[in-house]
């Protein structure tokens, strides 16, 4: 018994939150504006560098229309922005730092307005 107890000490130790030693982060700013119609702004910025704002509209299926955009500090020094728009096409974000796909080779682009022929002409595949 003394030993479950003892196994169950030190999972408790293990698990408890490990807190560094950075100092606190101030808040610079923190604006929010909700107008009660579904529509709203805010703004919120720290020392440490982190930042985002953005507005909000009531969306025509129910959702939320989102325009906004996110900072933060990299490890060099500069600051990553991202741009985004979520609405009913879904989260669209955009910056220099999100991944792109490679381009499509050229067969591939030749098949697909191949099949795109074909079907236009009315040819199905089963």
């Amino acid at each position: 018994m003394m030993l479950v107890l003892l196994a169950c000490l030190a999972a408790l130790a293990v698990a408890a939150p490990q807190f560094d030693n950075s100092p606190p982060v101030a808040i610079l700013r923190d604006d929010r504006v909700d107008n009660g119609d579904g529509s709203f702004q805010y703004a919120f910025e720290a020392d440490n560098g982190i930042a985002v704002e953005a507005s909000g509209t009531p969306g025509s299926q129910g959702q939320s229309n989102i325009q906004g955009v996110f900072r933060f500090p990299l490890s060099d020094g500069s600051i990553a922005e991202v741009r985004y728009i979520a609405d009913e096409n879904g989260f669209q974000p955009q910056s220099p730092l999100l991944p792109t796909p490679p381009p499509l080779p050229a067969h591939a682009i030749e098949q697909i307005r191949f099949a795109e022929e074909q079907r236009a002409l009315g040819v199905v595949f089963e």
